[in-house]
This record gives C-alpha cells, sequence and structure tokens, in this order.
C-alpha cells in the first residue's frame, strides 16, 4: 500500500473534532453526533471516529475516562461486599434477640 491520502486538511480535522464535542450533547450518543457532523463536513463517520480518539488521547480523556471507569468497578464491588456484610450482620443480630 501506498502513503495514505490526506483529503481534508489539519484545520478542517480539527473544526470536525470541536464540532463533534461542543454538539454531543445535542444526540442520543457521540456516535450520533459523528455521523451527523461527518455528513455535513463530507467524510465517512468512522474517519471522523477516529479524528475524535486521537483528539482524546491526545488531550488524556480517554486515559482519565479508563482510570474512572476502573475505580467504578471497584467501588461497585466494595459496596456488593459491604451490602451483603451488612445483611449478614443484621441477620445475626436477629438470631441472637430471638434467643
Amino acid at each position: 500500500m501506498g502513503t495514505p491520502q490526506t483529503r481534508h486538511s489539519s484545520e478542517v480535522r480539527e473544526r470536525a473534532v470541536r464540532l463533534v464535542f461542543e454538539h454531543q450533547g445535542e444526540h442520543a450518543s457521540q456516535w450520533e453526533a459523528m455521523c451527523s457532523i461527518a455528513a455535513k463536513i463530507g467524510c465517512a463517520a468512522e474517519t471522523l471516529r477516529k479524528w475524535v480518539r486521537r483528539a482524546e488521547r491526545d488531550n488524556g480523556k480517554r486515559e482519565r475516562l479508563k482510570a474512572l471507569e476502573r475505580e467504578n468497578l471497584e467501588m461497585r464491588r466494595a459496596n456488593e461486599i459491604l451490602r451483603k456484610a451488612s445483611a449478614y450482620f443484621a441477620q445475626a443480630e436477629l438470631d441472637r434477640r430471638g434467643k
């Protein structure tokens, strides 16, 4: 394969990425925003998705999101353990009072 052709200038890419970030709240998902904006600038939605992901990586957003997802999972696990422990001790207290 040869070198990839750049159909869109860096200014167009930057503007498209900025538009996705600015207007994703107006759509049901980020992907819908990408599809809408890609159609307006004349590129494939997948191409715009790659530009957005690269921008997110460059800005550190992806790493922060992954870290928050890991933290959220850990907290859910801890909550589940605490919920089970609470139920266990509550039952033990009821059993103790019944004697």
